[in-house]
């Protein structure tokens, strides 16, 4: 029997906090994928502000209640931005199933089973007129999950896709490089495909916070601003020393890392030194994962919005030079890079609508394979 292919409008606000990507896709939630549309839609300077300084407000559980009613009032203002470019899009493609509302991450912190994104999906659906999924990470930390990452069962799905249409073998790796960097090893044995998924380090967050403390910038556009800095090598060795990912088995936040150690350098040099801190951690990531058995000569395929700093990459591909890692862009691979994470939300819509699950013991550590989101229908 053929499976119901579902018009889903998946949404993204990742950690840089500047925007909304938004995508339409069709897709079954198993196998049948395809893309419609992709559209980033920027914040304004005084949303952005806003939503930067109540995340950097809350270092705490205690501030989720300290800080509510701003919560509430941010929370109203970014389900609106989401309303409004939501239906101009509905003004074009009218007959759309389902919503996959990621929301804005202000809190994270597995340890304590709270993941708090904001955007009200109630309203959401209120605003639009469709089913509203969202609430994504809650029965995952629930059921003993790290609430992350989420899109592994999507980079298996465009794995397939991938491999077909290229004509290349597994394992694939689909390293995102957003905030946070993680990734998803996708292996095929005789029976079927198997995950295993783990973040593996900062990405964007350090470099961002960074440029937007010290210049009117938001980020560093191609790692220009780093490639003019110099590094400083004594500040990053003794980070190295100083910082060690413990375990790739547990879900990292933006809040995980700090600037202090580079308080005081100019912000190029700064810039430089936390780029290359960052190329360090996530090398040293890719390497664990390039250690595992199973997933040796697999291909590397990057993601996100990291994939266009080129500095960060060249610092990247530098550490792994005594290796057979190769990094490239999935965008060569027919899928952009810059909107995985907001098609991911429309295809976990589907299958949180379709009681399947969008999380596992391999990709979360759960403990048991986890049916996800929140269904708001209030139209």
């Amino acid at each position: 029997m053929k499976k119901k292919v579902f018009t889903v409008i998946g949404l993204m606000s990742g950690t840089s906090l500047d925007g909304v990507d938004l995508s339409l896709i069709k897709s079954d939630g198993y196998n049948e994928f395809s893309s419609i549309l992709d559209n980033y839609y920027k914040f304004d300077d005084k949303l952005h502000e806003t939503i930067a300084d109540l995340r950097n407000k809350i270092s705490n559980y205690e501030g989720l209640t300290e800080y509510s009613n701003e919560l509430n009032d941010v929370e109203r203002k970014i389900t609106l931005f989401h309303g409004k470019v939501i239906n101009e899009v509905l003004d074009d493609y009218k007959d759309v199933d389902l919503i996959g509302f990621h929301g804005q991450t202000i809190y994270h912190n597995s340890g304590q089973k709270i993941s708090k994104q904001l955007g009200d999906g109630n309203l959401l659906s209120q605003l639009t007129n469709k089913i509203v999924i969202n609430n994504f990470r809650q029965k995952d930390l629930e059921n003993n999950g790290q609430g992350a990452p989420l899109t592994p069962i999507f980079h298996k799905t465009i794995s397939k896709i991938i491999s077909q249409k290229k004509n290349i073998n597994f394992p694939i790796n689909i390293i995102n490089i957003g905030g946070i960097s993680n990734a998803t090893t996708i292996i095929k044995d005789e029976n079927d495909f198997n995950l295993k998924a783990n973040d593996i380090g900062p990405g964007n967050c350090l470099i961002d916070e960074w440029v937007k403390k010290n210049s009117k910038f938001r980020f560093d556009e191609n790692g220009n601003i780093a490639k003019s800095g110099k590094i400083n090598e004594l500040i990053l060795n003794q980070a190295k020393d100083n910082f060690m990912i413990s375990s790739y088995d547990k879900s990292l936040d933006v809040k995980d890392f700090d600037l202090s150690f580079v308080r005081g350098l100019s912000l190029e040099d700064g810039c430089a030194t936390l780029t290359d801190f960052t190329a360090y951690l996530i090398s040293n990531g890719l390497k664990y994962i390039n250690s595992l058995k199973e997933n040796s000569n697999g291909h590397y395929l990057l993601g996100g919005g990291g994939r266009k700093n080129n500095y960060l990459i060249e610092l990247i591909k530098k550490y792994l030079s005594n290796t057979n890692i190769e990094l490239k862009n999935i965008d060569e691979f027919g899928f952009d890079g810059d909107f995985i994470e907001s098609q991911a939300f429309g295809y976990l819509a589907v299958r949180s609508y379709l009681g399947l699950p969008i999380s596992f013991p391999e990709t979360t550590r759960c403990k048991n394979p986890t049916v996800g989101g929140k269904i708001n229908k209030n139209f």
